[in-house]
């Protein structure tokens, strides 16, 4: 927001001390990721300033090892499945709730967003005593249900948003026509809500691609995700790779943030008035 032509003394303290601040909390911020990338590309074997030299070997040894090509595989396939399950969910669970009252409603919303309220540690320990029930524990399905469970709430937040800009008359004007409840999701809903969507299973995958606490308690060695291997890195050899996973992981969120920025800017477009002609 430009600062008024008259503004006052105290207005423009705050304008532009908001905006010292907000910079200095955007550098707090930056600067742990600015250190880490510089590092990653160090020849030498040895976490530290100056660097020996410039070289990719530990990026070549992240994309050629055997046990972090696991764990990428690992994570791809736990990220995918769970995204996918996370969002059907998700997106089920935000068109029951804001298309019906029914006493216990805020209840229920608080129940299905309560993974991201509750500590990971609590979460990951009562799955691991409730798969121990099924032997759920050390594979694959019961990785990604933990991953999802962790999604829904990010998708049960962002299309619940969207929604809230939906005119159900329209659902009432597609059955009027003949429309079946199936065609009517598909043709006028899901276009809708699809930004919303989007939105949320790119957090629920980042979720999932971020997650190493469930995957302590929860994943077998031989499902290993990116993160968990990272953090055994970190525990048993120290290795400059682990930066190189580092910044791997920096890359993709930042496809994610720009994606989302293009996500926005649409929506924004679409909810701008048209213009009449003439």
């Amino acid at each position: 927001m430009a600062l008024p032509p008259h503004a006052t003394i105290g207005q423009r303290v705050w304008h532009y001390g908001f905006r010292v601040l907000a910079g200095l909390l955007f550098v707090f911020l930056i600067f742990p990721l600015a250190t880490i990338v510089p590092l990653a590309f160090n020849s030498g074997e040895l976490l530290h300033y100056p660097l020996q030299g410039v070289s990719l070997k530990w990026f070549h040894e992240f994309f050629t090892s055997e046990e972090w090509w696991r764990a990428m595989k690992n994570s791809a396939i736990v990220g995918f499945f769970s995204t996918i399950l996370a969002t059907v969910l998700g997106t089920l669970a935000a068109l029951g709730i804001n298309r019906a009252d029914f006493p216990g409603k805020q209840l229920l919303l608080a129940l299905l967003i309560s993974p991201m309220m509750i500590p990971l540690v609590i979460t990951a320990l009562s799955l691991y005593l409730f798969y121990a029930l099924f032997d759920l524990n050390d594979t694959y399905i019961g990785l990604i249900i933990a991953h999802a469970i962790l999604g829904v709430p990010f998708v049960l937040i962002t299309v619940s948003a969207t929604l809230q800009s939906f005119d159900p008359n329209l659902i009432r004007a597609g059955a009027s026509l003949g429309a079946s409840p199936a065609k009517v999701f598909l043709d006028i809903i899901m276009p809708n809500i699809a930004p919303g969507i989007a939105s949320g299973a790119m957090f629920a995958f980042a979720t999932s691609l971020d997650e190493v606490v469930v995957v302590l308690f929860v994943a077998g060695p031989d499902h290993r995700t990116l993160p968990r291997q990272m953090f055994a890195g970190i525990r048993e050899q120290l290795s400059p790779t682990i930066l190189a996973a580092a910044v791997v992981l920096i890359v993709v969120a930042a496809v994610f943030m720009a994606f989302l920025e293009m996500l926005n800017r649409r929506n924004a477009r679409l909810a701008q008035p048209m213009e009449p002609k003439g």
